[in-house]
């Protein structure tokens, strides 16, 4: 997945992630949005937890990064949830991290139903970190090369970066997991969304540029002002996730039910 031929996205307010403007009650216009949809654009696909008691199944918010003929690059709008990249302190690669085996299991199966799940497409994920192995992910994290290529840190081509979380990400897990979301008085740490100032929180990409002979006990992460950090420790319990898929936005294919 490397970053060469991609052109310049437009930039896209961050009011844009609340864009409820597609009508989950309408599943014809939620696919034909799909369909239509262009980068900058912001789509519903599956569903997750949002609200602090975690009983919710609200519509997912996903920023178009790409489009390649019918094949769309998402990222999901905010983030979604907050997990540790890896379970302990330890060298691992991306490959056998806790992260990626719960974005292919548990995450898949909870987001999307079979018929969104279909037309879902796997996805090649290299740029994992020297010597690290590649892989082929229905669901992944973004790498440092795909966020620097198509995402900006508050100004310039592509995608706002800075990222603010769900309530449900927000809140204590039981594992210890707890994002950490800024709220001092720096405006920089903060975003306007629908009028509100909100604090930014860390997350992950799948990167790990300390990499050597294969493995790391770090990985990349984004800071909470849009710039690339090389230094997260794997077992950090305060940085969060936004996933990424990539979809079959064909007509053929669109689902027509959520």
């Amino acid at each position: 997945m490397g970053g060469c031929g991609r052109r310049p996205v437009p930039v896209r307010a961050l009011s844009a992630w609340h864009d409820r403007s597609v009508d989950v009650n309408a599943p014809e216009l939620t696919a034909r949005r799909i369909r239509d949809a262009q980068p900058g654009d912001v789509v519903e696909f599956g569903r997750y937890p949002h609200q602090v008691e975690g009983t919710d199944r609200t519509p997912i918010s996903w920023q178009v990064l790409e489009r390649a003929g019918d094949e769309l690059f998402l990222v999901s709008a905010r983030i979604l949830d907050c997990r540790r990249y890896y379970d302990e302190a330890t060298e691992t690669t991306w490959r056998d991290s806790a992260m990626r085996q719960w974005l292919n299991g548990a995450f898949l199966s909870q987001a999307f139903s079979e018929a969104e799940q279909g037309i879902i497409t796997p996805n090649r994920c290299d740029d994992n970190g020297n010597g690290t192995p590649d892989t082929v992910d229905r669901v992944f994290l973004l790498s440092v090369q795909e966020v620097r290529a198509l995402t900006h840190p508050g100004q310039g081509h592509g995608l706002d970066r800075r990222a603010v979380a769900t309530p449900f990400a927000i809140q204590k897990k039981s594992d210890g997991c707890h994002l950490y979301v800024y709220d001092k008085t720096v405006e920089k740490d903060h975003v306007v969304v629908d009028g509100d100032r909100r604090g930014c929180s860390w997350w992950w990409t799948r990167t790990q540029p300390q990499a050597q002979n294969g493995t790391a006990s770090r990985a990349a992460f984004i800071g909470a002002r849009g710039d690339v950090k090389s230094y997260g420790r794997v077992d950090i319990p305060h940085y969060g996730v936004r996933p990424a898929i990539k979809l079959d936005a064909s007509s053929r294919h669109a689902p027509t039910e959520s």
